[in-house]
């Protein structure tokens, strides 16, 4: 997959809340605004009432998306005005979809950030299902629990991973990590980027472009 590491102006501005009157548009190309933004099962973190949305479609085996993933966080965390949704999109491998269902299942006991975490940190690609579940049995989450949230929630995990892959498509996106800020399409990001391109979100918000 081709890597990218400058922000691309997209047409999305519909996207985003301070621009839900051109859901219009967007909705005829084919992108699902309500369902990207508030999809009830999709983890989501920061603000809920932040005036700017990122929207995160992540891999576990993605090595950009962990090198990114410590300054997303930390952008979050500092502005503090920002709503953080994240979007399981397990592309890469096997492993990544069960790294993903590891996650997921999370929500249940309300530690998918935990794992989320705890998989990120995970150093290489292409790791394997055994060193995930033992990364996760490590972060503190009642594996246990886990392990049967999972197994009774198969089917409504499976179907947002399916979700978050059809809006991933319908937005046209070649791989992760693919990140939507505000109204601007973005990937592979540093700390200073994240910054720059919440910065121009607000503009944008603001200004009504």
């Amino acid at each position: 997959m081709r890597r990218r590491d400058f922000i691309r102006i997209a047409a999305l501005t519909a996207l985003m809340p301070a621009a839900v009157a051109g859901a219009g548009r967007a909705q005829a190309e084919g992108v699902d605004v309500n369902a990207i933004l508030r999809d009830p099962a999709a983890p989501n973190s920061g603000n809920p009432d932040g005036d700017v949305t990122i929207v995160a479609f992540l891999d576990y085996n993605c090595p950009y998306c962990k090198k990114s993933a410590p300054d997303l966080a930390r952008v979050v965390k500092e502005d503090g005005h920002i709503r953080l949704i994240y979007k399981d999109w397990p592309v890469l491998t096997e492993a990544s979809v069960y790294g993903a269902q590891l996650a997921l299942a999370a929500t249940y006991q309300g530690r998918y950030e935990t794992v989320h975490d705890a998989l990120m940190a995970i150093p290489g690609r292409r790791i394997d299902e055994q060193t995930m579940l033992k990364a996760v049995a490590a972060s503190g989450v009642d594996l246990d629990r886990l392990m049967a949230d999972l197994k009774a929630h198969i089917a409504d995990i499976g179907g947002l991973l399916k979700r978050n892959a059809a809006q991933a498509d319908s937005l046209g996106l070649s791989g992760t990590p693919t990140y939507l800020v505000g109204p601007l399409l973005a990937s592979t990001l540093d700390y200073a980027s994240f910054k720059r391109a919440v910065a121009e979100a607000r503009r944008r918000q603001t200004a009504g472009e």
